[in-house]
């Protein structure tokens, strides 16, 4: 079964069509992901934060990228594959970048990869895209770059930012990239980029007016309770689900309720006098 073509993304924005994006960091989640209709999955570095337990996207390191995506791309079939180049492993060469973006798409075999910035790594975007790798763009609120930001705080809120904001997804796009994540901007500076780009916008945190939306899948499941950010809309609380399941586990083991005759195994009617042949004869 063939995959979703990015060529497809450009042409549901021309019909109008809303895009709807999510992560995924594991064989089920993915699996399960793609079975409810979303046609592309982002492998995020925020595994980083949701996953294993940092405190920011900063430590994450392509061997975990791949890692992660390995077990996506083998849970799905259809959905395009995003796969996030770590911090540090774009910024430094267009060459290096593109020695990293090769491992992910070879190692994995996902679709793309998504780097964050705007002008400053358009020419790398141009190099990954020259060299055949599609590239997801990403500007507004760059989780990698958070220590320089001050936090994660609302982008582009002055004309000046909104108008370097515009400048960058436009040399993004410039440069070959397919898509172009907005995230933390105001809504109208979104709309307005969305309309000037020909390829599709996918706003996290960047109002209604993108082509698509792209959330995080621990966040809005509940998975995740250290902190619930404000774009995020929670459809389940799956973390909630688990505490009280594992809380029904322990007291039925504590109890003696579990496992039940149910869940044991029997043996052949003979084979209790055999196992008692056997015991007796070895004293």
């Amino acid at each position: 079964m063939a995959r979703i073509s990015i060529n497809e993304l450009k042409a549901m924005k021309e019909r109008g069509e809303k895009i709807p994006m999510l992560t995924a960091y594991d064989y089920p989640t993915a699996r399960l992901v793609e079975q409810a209709g979303v046609p592309m999955i982002l492998v995020g570095d925020s595994l980083g934060m949701v996953v294993l337990g940092y405190d920011s996207t900063v430590p994450v390191t392509l061997n975990d990228i791949i890692h992660h995506t390995k077990a996506v791309v083998r849970g799905t079939q259809r959905a395009i594959i995003v796969a996030d180049m770590p911090f540090l492993t774009y910024q430094i060469s267009p060459e290096e970048a593109l020695r990293n973006a090769a491992r992910l798409l070879q190692e994995t075999g996902c679709t793309a990869v998504k780097l964050e910035g705007g002008s400053e790594v358009a020419s790398t975007v141009q190099r990954l895209t020259q060299a055949g790798i599609p590239v997801m763009g990403h500007v507004g609120l760059t989780p990698q770059a958070v220590n320089q930001l001050g936090g994660y705080k609302l982008q582009a809120k002055t004309p000046a930012a909104a108008v370097k904001l515009m400048n960058d997804a436009k040399a993004l796009e410039d440069a070959g990239a397919f898509a172009v994540v907005l995230e933390t901007i105001p809504a109208r500076v979104a709309q307005r980029v969305s309309s000037q780009l020909t390829v599709p916008t996918i706003g996290i945190g960047a109002g209604p007016f993108c082509d698509g939306q792209v959330q995080v899948i621990n966040d809005f499941l509940g998975l995740f309770e250290d902190f619930v950010p404000r774009h995020a809309k929670q459809y389940a609380q799956v973390g909630q689900t688990i505490r009280e399941s594992v809380q029904s586990y322990v007291a039925e083991v504590q109890s003696g309720a579990f496992p039940t005759a149910k869940h044991s195994f029997g043996m052949s009617k003979e084979a209790p006098q055999e196992l008692a042949a056997v015991y007796g004869g070895a004293r």
